[in-house]
């Protein structure tokens, strides 16, 4: 009897242990595992740097198992370019590279990709074209010039060399403008994968070891970056266009506003050429450090020449503006999005807030400088006595719900409807209503 029912209990944990062997998932298998995704279209700007630094060490931070930059770019600044393959090769994070359908990877864009612990192109993409150009007013001209050619040739193929990729393409896509697709960029060993798409290409490169760290990549969970509101907005005017055009906008309105007296178009053309030096790379911090104070200096002008709001409003979006770009833009590690998302709201609300007030306290101030003097529009009106009047003799009169002190030089019995003839400092004179 006892054998018998040890062979019951045994047969009941076998089968138990059968089905947690069929039905558990397995260890490791991504259910929990995330990879985040930056998308990176036009051109290179001064923001970028900053944008991909921000979303490696949000990565860094936040546990992902590795980021994706998804790069469509004709290219951009060289400076910026550095520094991004200089922010990739030092994060613990592996950053895989990737072109997708219908993209390029051309100029900056090839440095950077070759610059990626993996990379990868979706079919019918390119890579290529990266002769550095100078641009200037009279357009883009090629460098020639030796010495610049040669030592970015060096720092190409040194990229390349790092991550086992061509040596040869890295030069010839400085000297020759050479092109590659993607098949083409395969066989040549300048990208190590060809996917369609990001899922498909994380479930190709699952298993690789990067960094000395076995990514879990297939079934991973995508999160999608998104730049805090300071980076979208740096983001937004470092595209070469806008700044441009920010800049000749400043520009032309200071001189409009120097040949055509009056509060405003010179103010705006200076707070648009700030910004429009912020976009081409000025310091940042500078450059809204000077937006605040020019906003104070705007809404103090306010206060002292009345411009009817237009000093006050241009001084409150200074104001603004430069609050956004003080907010930290520093590493994950030392500011967390929500510790920048509170920054932000701390420093932008109360700004907004004590500006409207000084809008609110200039149209104030502005209504009374402007009213006219009351005793210009009393004079002729009707009041009603409350205590008798007579030579020698005051009391008070209701005018319009007021009490006021009056007098006049005929006897006048209280409940008298009185006419306002003048006024001599806080007493009304005052006759008889005919």
């Amino acid at each position: 009897m006892l054998v018998k029912r040890a062979s019951c209990s045994l047969t009941i944990l076998f089968i138990c242990f059968i089905c947690i062997a069929i039905f558990a998932p397995v260890a490791g298998a991504g259910a929990d595992n995330k990879v985040l995704v930056l998308e990176i279209s036009g051109a290179i700007t001064p923001a970028s740097d900053d944008i991909i630094a921000n979303a490696i060490a949000k990565a860094e931070n936040e546990g992902f198992e590795a980021l994706v930059i998804s790069m469509d770019t004709p290219g951009g600044g060289l400076e910026e370019t550095q520094a991004i393959i200089k922010t990739v090769e030092n994060t613990t994070v592996p950053v895989i590279g990737y072109v997708p359908e219908g993209g390029k990877a051309w100029s900056a864009g090839a440095f950077i990709l070759m610059g990626t612990d993996i990379a990868a192109m979706a079919p019918f993409t390119v890579i290529g074209s990266a002769q550095p150009v100078q641009i200037s007013a009279e357009g883009t001209k090629p460098i020639e010039d030796e010495k610049t050619i040669n030592a970015l040739v060096k720092y190409s193929v040194a990229t390349a060399s790092k991550h086992g990729r061509n040596e040869t393409f890295a030069e010839e896509v400085i000297t020759k403008n050479k092109n590659l697709d993607a098949h083409e960029a395969l066989k040549a060993g300048v990208i190590e994968y060809v996917s369609p798409s990001i899922p498909d290409l994380l479930t190709q490169i699952n298993g690789q070891v990067v960094k000395g760290k076995n990514i879990r990549t297939e079934s991973s969970r995508i999160e999608n970056y998104e730049p805090p509101l300071s980076l979208a907005f740096l983001g937004l005017i470092s595209n070469p266009i806008l700044s441009s055009l920010l800049l000749t906008i400043g520009l032309y309105a200071i001189i409009f506003g120097i040949s055509s007296p009056g509060a405003g178009a010179e103010v705006f053309g200076v707070i648009v050429i700030v910004l429009g030096l912020i976009g081409t790379g000025f310091n940042i911090n500078v450059g809204a450090i000077f937006l605040i104070i020019v906003g104070i200096g705007l809404l103090i002008l306010e206060i002292k020449i009345s411009s009817f709001g237009i000093l006050g409003f241009a001084g409150l979006i200074s104001l603004i503006i430069g609050s956004v770009f003080l907010v930290p833009m520093g590493s994950e590690n030392i500011y967390t999005p929500e510790f920048r998302k509170l920054m932000t709201l701390t420093v932008i609300a109360p700004t907004i807030v004590f500006g409207l007030f000084l809008v609110f306290a200039i149209n104030k101030v502005t209504e009374i400088q402007n009213k006219k003097p009351v005793i210009g529009t009393i004079m002729g009106e009707t009041a009603r006595t409350i205590d008798p009047l007579g030579p020698g003799k005051s009391g008070f009169v209701r005018y319009n719900g007021e009490y006021w002190q009056a007098r006049s030089d005929e006897e006048i019995e209280a409940k008298e409807e009185v006419v306002i003839i003048g006024k001599e400092k806080e007493v009304l004179l005052v006759k008889r209503k005919t």
